[in-house]
């Protein structure tokens, strides 16, 4: 836990949800990392720029 960043998911959460909508384990387990970088960035990338920090 980072106060103020998002710093990753919950992969057993992310896993369990895949498998329950039918999607393969395989492709779950090699599509969600590269999912949650792109989010958590994109996610504080958002929350700087909502609090007035620029990255520079």
């Amino acid at each position: 836990m980072l106060p103020g960043a998002v710093i990753g998911w919950d992969m057993a959460a992310a896993l369990s949800l895949g498998d329950a909508l039918g999607v393969p384990s395989l492709a779950t387990a090699e599509l969600l990392p590269v999912i949650e970088a792109v989010m958590v960035a994109k996610l504080n990338e958002q929350m700087e720029h909502a609090h007035g920090r620029e990255e520079g």
